[in-house]
């Protein structure tokens, strides 16, 4: 497939071997992806250590498996995950750990099982007829995808979370406000991998607690509303019902309000930002690849029959494209978790207390393990290297205990949306305005992804 592709997916530059912590503070705060050195690609482990820190990469199948999957409690999420994500996320299940994330998982889990989602199913697809009725206006002009990418993943949240389309009045502020938010708090604040000392400042700009303070007071207004339709017997059968209705199996405890604000801003968060990145990469590939992207057309003209969930049994090629991208582009590029114990990895100790940082991004690209790893190739999931890799290097959702709850739900929204825009529209590049990769709250593009968009016939 190299040959047809011509030009490969844009790649953020990698730093030089060796620089100073203060360089690499700089480089940090520009851009996490780009603040690495190239050896990463290669390196199974790698340590960095300075005067204040230690933390250790692993991009070996076999410590990543042992991190997720086989010692999970020995390897925690970090406290300082938090340090830029807790004035919105709160005690939500993404920063939690040990008993009382034990306990989130088995209230939340029940909501996302896989009869779920083919209940799901028509609030996805009105969500993505009403993203191809927004994006008519562009037909035969330019545009940036991902602010049209991230409203149609918001709206997908909010008429499955709370069977309310993102027009809806508090809905609408929510995604206003969290537009802020994604460009003022990157996924992996300078404190996830540096202890700093508390006088330090965090490198928030002013109005990222502010953004978060709104959100959480319209999310509990919702939350409030619905428990009250709960209790009236009047609440829709969505993931908010089903979440607050469910009781802990072990303890009979539900979710009280302040707890379900916690839940709703991590599922916004990841549900929203994580899809939207998706997609909008997605889409910019399916413009520098054209011959993929009329195949996709053509398979999508299974959509033609409405909006039955056994259409996503003959979306394979949207699916494998879609998997591909994650693969490029995962949305969430590294994982921080700390080592709660003594460890030997390879030839190194890692003591207790060390970060220990995972990254999808560059297992993903990992020269060692796929073959031709920056290539864009849907077809490498029917290859023996690329079933082996989707087991032991392929990572976008986490994996083990603490894999993403929402994994199938992304997997249905992607190439839904995917099919349905290609079915409608064709997309192409825009001559000079290829996007660079940048790591905010996700991997977006340095300045927005431009595409053309025409109307298919």
């Amino acid at each position: 497939m190299e040959g047809p592709n011509r030009r490969l997916p844009p790649k953020p530059p990698s730093r030089p071997d060796r620089v100073s912590l203060r360089r690499y503070v700089k480089l940090f705060r520009q851009d996490l992806l780009s603040a690495q050195p190239a050896r990463l690609y290669r390196a199974w482990m790698a340590e960095f250590r300075t005067p204040f820190f230690r933390s250790y990469l692993m991009n070996q199948p076999e410590l990543v498996k042992m991190v997720l999957k086989d010692r999970p409690d020995d390897f925690p999420k970090s406290d300082r995950v938090g340090e830029g994500l807790r004035p919105l996320l709160g005690n939500s299940v993404f920063l939690t750990n040990g008993e009382t994330w034990k306990r989130q998982r088995r209230i939340i889990d029940p909501a996302f099982e896989g009869g779920r989602l083919k209940d799901t199913f028509p609030a996805m697809w009105a969500a993505a007829e009403a993203c191809v009725a927004r994006l008519a206006p562009y037909a035969g002009g330019t545009l940036e995808i991902e602010a049209e990418t991230s409203h149609a993943a918001a709206d997908v949240i909010f008429r499955t979370l709370f069977s309310i389309p993102i027009e809806h009045e508090v809905a609408a502020q929510v995604f206003d406000e969290f537009r802020i938010y994604q460009r003022s708090q990157p996924v992996l604040n300078l404190a996830a991998f540096v202890p700093l000392p508390r006088w330090m400042p965090r490198f928030f700009r002013r109005d990222t607690k502010r953004s978060a303070r709104i959100i959480r007071r319209l999310i509990t207004g919702l939350t409030d509303a619905r428990r009250q339709e709960i209790a009236a017997g009047t609440a829709p059968d969505d993931l908010a019902t089903k979440i607050m209705t469910t009781a802990d199996p072990q303890t009979g405890d539900t979710f009280d309000t302040a707890e379900m604000v916690d839940q709703v801003a991590i599922f916004f968060l990841a549900g929203h930002e994580t899809s939207a990145s998706a997609l909008a990469w997605t889409l910019y590939l399916m413009a520098l690849y054209p011959e993929w992207q009329e195949r996709l057309a053509e398979e999508a003209r299974a959509l033609d029959a409405g909006a039955d969930f056994a259409v996503m049994s003959k979306l394979k090629l949207s699916r494998d494209t879609f998997r591909e991208a994650l693969r490029l582009y995962p949305p969430v590029p590294m994982m921080v978790r700390e080592a709660a114990c003594p460890v030997q990895a390879r030839d190194r100790e890692v003591p207790k207390g060390a970060q220990v940082v995972l990254s999808p991004w560059h297992l993903h690209r990992h020269e060692r393990l796929w073959d031709r790893p920056d290539a864009f190739d849907p077809t490498r999931w029917g290859t023996e290297n690329g079933r082996t890799c989707a087991r032991e290097a392929y990572i976008p959702f986490s994996a083990g205990a603490r894999v993403c709850t929402g994994a199938g739900f992304a997997m249905v929204e992607g190439p839904l949306l995917l099919s349905m825009i290609l079915r409608h529209y064709r997309v192409a590049r825009v001559e000079g305005r290829d996007p660079v990769p940048v790591a905010h709250l996700t991997v977006r593009s340095k300045e927005g992804i431009w595409l053309q968009l025409e109307r298919r016939v």
